[in-house]
């Protein structure tokens, strides 16, 4: 073999081992860019996601928020007339107080407002793993503690309705339905309807009569009344209209919701 042949076969060797580089490196290159173009798709779609989510869960939220904020406004005044009542019972004779203030001020005892939170995206989030789409470990902290926060209000609801009927059935020994029914209205009103002090003091002036002065029973009802927790219930409902609305301005911001 004369060297020529030798130089033109050594030349063709290294010509394909170039080749299979280059077919390689392309290769390479493509399959590196279709898993980025693949990661971005997967990253837009992720978020695209996460913005609907995000819409539906703030939507759920002002439905609460609407809700809480008269859960706290009707609660502020259920919470102060009940004190006021309770104070008025250690402050003398029960038969020097005016029945009217009895009437009106022991109409609180029984007061109830419950609350279900509207979680349905939060609940479809949490069991399909979806929170991780909102990728802000401090939204995804606020979010569950809101939800914390409901199972506690739910479960203060809970231990607190037996108690409410108690109180309502000891109330209903004391106070004629009549004047109460009446005083409801003035509630629904005078109260939390445009307020009007002078309707609620025309009520008082009354007087009505009781059904019973019964010290015992009126300290029993004294009694179930203070177990109520309206002040805990409170400040749980205030704690949760703020925490919601704070939610409410993150997911705002975050997602750029209109």
């Amino acid at each position: 073999m004369s060297n020529m042949e030798v130089h033109r076969h050594s030349h063709t060797a290294r010509k394909k081992w170039t080749h299979y580089f280059w077919e390689f490196l392309m290769l390479f290159l493509a399959v590196t860019l279709g898993f980025f173009v693949e990661n971005k798709r997967e990253h837009y779609i992720e978020h695209q996601r996460a913005k609907v989510y995000a819409a539906t869960m703030r939507a759920n939220l002002q439905v609460d928020t609407a809700e809480l904020k008269q859960i706290v406004y009707r609660g502020t005044f259920a919470a102060n007339y009940l004190d006021t009542f309770l104070l008025l019972l250690t402050s003398g004779d029960l038969t020097k107080i005016p029945t009217g203030k009895l009437y009106w001020y022991g109409l609180f005892g029984g007061y109830l407002r419950g609350f279900q939170s509207n979680d349905a995206t939060f609940q479809q989030m949490k069991s399909s793993g979806s929170l991780r789409y909102f990728l802000s470990p401090g939204l995804e902290q606020q979010i569950s503690n809101y939800d914390q926060l409901m199972r506690s209000i739910q479960t203060l609801t809970l231990v607190d309705l037996p108690v409410q009927l108690e109180v309502r059935k000891l109330r209903a020994r004391l106070f004629d339905f009549r004047f109460n029914n009446a005083a409801n209205t003035i509630v629904r009103e005078a109260v939390y309807g445009q307020f009007n002090q002078s309707v609620i003091d025309s009520f008082i002036q009354t007087n009505p009569p009781l059904l019973s002065s019964d010290k015992i029973v009126f300290n029993e009802y004294a009694e179930m009344c203070r177990s109520r927790n309206l002040r805990q219930q409170l400040k749980n409902a205030n704690d949760a209209l703020q925490l919601a609305t704070k939610i409410i301005d993150e997911l705002t911001a975050n997602f750029h919701l209109e």
